[in-house]
């Protein structure tokens, strides 16, 4: 069930608790479904009832109650649970398998539009590390939204930075008009039927000058240096220091890595105790440790953490997101293989294609940032 679903499906139960007499409201036009907040559970919350107590002359807990016996009997929906003032909390019937299985059928292209827009971008920046190295990774996002993009940059780039750092640029100069740069496809799609001629939108021109670095990143190496100059806000000045190095929890980029390493010797590990990856609901989602919920729910909003990246120019919104992703991961790594003389059982190969499909989304994004996710730390 989607979120559209799931929004029909409230009205509908606040329709029959107006139609038993329950309330005596008037039937809202829409019912907003968002990921549980802070102290919520499940898959989606509303706050339909806080919505409707006025009007309904009730308490909002009350409202929640009413609403809940009769969205518990949707089909489709697991549990109801009433939370904080009255908010409804819903866990749906194979939300993990149907996500779990879209992660893992599109692969490192989960998150992508499904092919071109027909925008046409024009990405330019100056000679400076730090823009050259935004500019090219909001082109790869760009492009991963289904965008056409040339980047040009004011002046040749410093080949002492430019080479280590694997940064390149279409041309010199001021940006003219969109041709040899230009991706005619959205990655992941193959030559087709010429499409029916439409009016071309005019090309979009971003001027990306983020803060500068003032200190030479390349030191670092490669992975740790883009990550020093991508995951801090443009706004914000970029640390240039050895805490990108250092194999411990304070490091982001370390736990990003180091969950996906994990995830791939899950794999190897469960392999060599003869079981294999299987979609299913068979893991918690509610809260708590070990629990699947905040990863389903990273898994789930990472196409929008992309697209609000493109949409923004903010690489740093992916970064942020892939440590997102990587913290909820590290989270229930425990719970994935069997302990001790356990057999393998369904709920484990269940957290096993999560994990894998965690880790296929954390080597995606950190391949549209340029940096490796490595087989071993």
């Amino acid at each position: 069930m989607t979120p559209v679903e799931l929004s029909s499906t409230v009205l509908r139960a606040v329709r029959r608790a107006v139609d038993e007499g329950e309330l005596v409201v008037a039937l809202p036009e829409k019912a907003q479904v968002v990921p549980p907040g802070p102290g919520g559970r499940g898959d989606y919350a509303t706050n339909v009832a806080l919505q409707l107590a006025r009007p309904a002359g009730r308490p909002p807990h009350e409202v929640a109650e009413i609403l809940r016996s009769h969205l518990s009997e949707a089909a489709g929906v697991a549990r109801v649970d009433i939370t904080g003032p009255g908010f409804l909390n819903v866990t749906l019937v194979g939300r993990g398998t149907a996500l779990v299985t879209e992660v893992l059928r599109r692969r490192e292209r989960y998150g992508y539009a499904d092919g071109p827009t027909g925008q046409v971008v024009r990405l330019h920046y100056p000679a400076e590390v730090r823009a050259a190295v935004t500019g090219q990774v909001l082109a790869r996002i760009l492009r991963s939204q289904g965008a056409l993009v040339r980047i040009s940059c004011e002046a040749p780039l410093d080949p002492v930075w430019a080479g280590p750092l694997g940064v390149t640029v279409d041309t010199h100069g001021m940006p003219g008009t969109p041709d040899a740069g230009c991706v005619a496809q959205a990655p992941g799609h193959g030559p087709g039927p010429a499409p029916a001629p439409a009016p071309a939108p005019a090309p979009l021109d971003i001027n990306l000058r983020p803060v500068p670095s003032g200190q030479d990143p390349t030191p670092l190496g490669r992975d740790a240096a883009r990550w020093a100059l991508l995951h801090p806000a443009a706004h914000d000045h970029p640390r240039i220091t050895d805490e990108h190095l250092v194999q411990r929890e304070g490091n982001p980029l370390f736990r990003v890595q180091y969950a996906y390493t994990r995830a791939t010797a899950l794999s190897r590990n469960a392999a060599a105790l003869g079981f294999a990856a299987v979609p299913g609901d068979c893991a918690s989602s509610s809260g708590g440790s070990g629990s699947s919920g905040p990863l389903l729910d990273a898994l789930d909003t990472y196409p929008h953490a992309l697209a609000a990246a493109a949409r923004h120019r903010a690489p740093d919104r992916l970064a942020r997101h892939l440590v997102t992703v990587a913290d909820a991961l590290l989270a229930c790594l425990h719970t994935v293989l069997p302990l001790g003389d356990e057999k393998p059982s369904a709920a484990h190969r269940s957290r096993l294609a999560l994990a894998e499909a965690a880790g296929t989304v954390l080597a995606g994004g950190l391949s549209l940032l340029g940096i490796d996710a490595p087989g071993h730390i």
